[in-house]
């Protein structure tokens, strides 16, 4: 077996705690390795593997805190309606957003491995209703970037990903792939759930109930984490599932911005890092930037009301759920590198034909684009995280955490050239054209990715 050089973080994860335990004595251990701290001794499991609950958690937690990302495309045309701001400076809110929500992600991950998941997370959820609270009495447009661009950014950025990222590689060592997508459904159930409502609430009431009902959800979540929630299997006193033995927690990490940085810079140093980072800008770009920040807007555009067009966001929600969970089914099993070629492929080409179904109702070939594209909305998740787990170890979360920042920057360019366009010419159409030759060329670069163990 391949040597696996040490990276220059100088941390010992989980991995490499249980294999100085295997491998050498206490008395023989060097004198610069981290202390651990030894949880509980391993209790005999009655029943389901406590890594099930941990994660059943994870995913409710998700899904609860998924009423903060279904809000902005719902609110374009309210504001522009009220306040008369421009669909560019509505949209240049939700790109700050969505970008402080990847630029965000790697630190938390850190900050995780230095105050534990409960901590971090429940701080976010808290920091998210205060924005979305606070855009309720807002009357200029520096204050909607403030509350809801850097605000809710902020904790939404320590809710993303990562967070699914983390719980996974320390609870789990085998199913990794099949976990990792059935957490990120878990933000397409939330929008199953919440775009509808949300919806239907502006409608009838007002945005304003709307971001109350965001603010008042993040807030019901809060205990949820901190009661049910465990950082790590130690802990409970049990192995991660499908680990032969258990696994000493490691010590705090301190210093988590410096090891967010490090990490940065250890994997910058690759080409893999690049070509991931640009796959997933191409895909947050042409999901979370485009399609959820301007579908609803571009189909009443077209005389679709409202509502309808959000219940079809909503259904992407519901196929998105089958798509991801088989693609990490698939992720377990198949090449990864042709997996997103495959999906970034048709993504393109789905998006290439949008222009041409909207309407001022829903006809079924509408309905088949929205099935077609909710099967590869986040299908790409469960094979980019896989490759970071490849390449890059156990700095793999804090690694992933950059390539969603990178997922997250594109998706704020698109969201607020996506607004440009509009007002400049009046129609969406060159938007989702160049979004489909994005995609076009996301897919060659996941065919260049070359099959490595790691880099060092």
């Amino acid at each position: 077996m391949t040597q696996i050089p040490e990276l220059p973080l100088g941390t010992a994860g989980p991995a490499r705690g249980a294999a100085a335990t295997q491998h050498a004595p206490a008395a023989a251990a060097p004198a610069t390795a981290p202390p651990v701290l030894q949880g509980p001794p391993p209790r005999r499991r009655r029943g389901p593997h406590r890594a099930w609950p941990v994660a059943a958690v994870t995913f409710l937690t998700i899904i609860g805190a998924a009423g903060f990302a279904s809000l902005p495309g719902l609110l374009i045309d309210p504001l522009h309606a009220e306040f008369h701001w421009s669909r560019g400076t509505i949209g240049l809110a939700v790109s700050v957003n969505l970008a402080l929500y990847g630029l965000t992600a790697p630190f938390a991950a850190a900050l995780m491995d230095r105050f534990g998941i409960r901590r971090v997370v429940a701080a976010a959820l808290a920091l998210i209703a205060t924005g979305a609270g606070l855009t309720v009495f807002m009357t200029t447009s520096w204050q909607l970037i403030l509350y809801w661009g850097v605000l809710v950014g902020l904790g939404s950025g320590s809710m993303a990903l990562a967070f699914a990222a983390t719980v996974t590689n320390r609870w789990f060592t085998a199913r990794r792939g099949l976990v990792t997508g059935v957490l990120t459904a878990a933000g397409a159930s939330g929008q199953l759930v919440f775009l509808p409502l949300l919806s239907w609430i502006i409608d009838r009431h007002d945005w304003r109930p709307a971001a109350v009902t965001v603010a008042l959800t993040a807030l019901a979540v809060v205990p949820l984490v901190w009661l049910l929630l465990r950082d790590h299997p130690a802990d409970v006193g049990v192995a991660p599932y499908g680990a032969p033995e258990f696994v000493p927690k490691p010590a705090p990490q301190r210093g988590a911005a410096r090891r967010a940085v490090r990490a940065l810079v250890s994997a910058a140093r690759t080409g893999p890092f690049w070509l991931l980072a640009g796959t997933f800008a191409i895909c947050g770009a042409t999901t979370n930037g485009l399609v959820k920040t301007h579908f609803v807007p571009a189909a009443h555009d077209h005389g679709m009301p409202m509502t309808a067009a959000a219940s079809l966001l909503a259904v992407i929600g519901v196929f998105d759920i089958v798509g991801t969970i088989a693609s990490g089914w698939f992720t377990d099993r198949f090449d990864t590198r042709r997996l997103l070629a495959v999906y970034y492929g048709l993504r393109g080409l789905s998006l290439m034909f949008l222009p041409l179904l909207l309407a001022d109702s829903v006809r079924p070939p509408m309905v088949f684009f929205i099935v077609f594209y909710g099967l590869d909305w986040v299908a790409t998740v469960p094979p980019t995280l896989a490759l970071c787990r490849e390449y890059y170890g156990e700095d793999s979360a804090i690694v992933f955490g950059w390539v969603l920042a990178a997922h997250q920057v594109g998706a704020a360019v698109i969201a607020f050239l996506g607004g440009l366009a509009r007002d400049a010419l009046g129609t969406y159409d060159p938007v989702w054209y160049a979004s489909g030759a994005l995609c076009a060329l996301a897919a060659l670069m996941a065919v260049v990715l070359r099959q490595r163990r790691r880099v060092g």
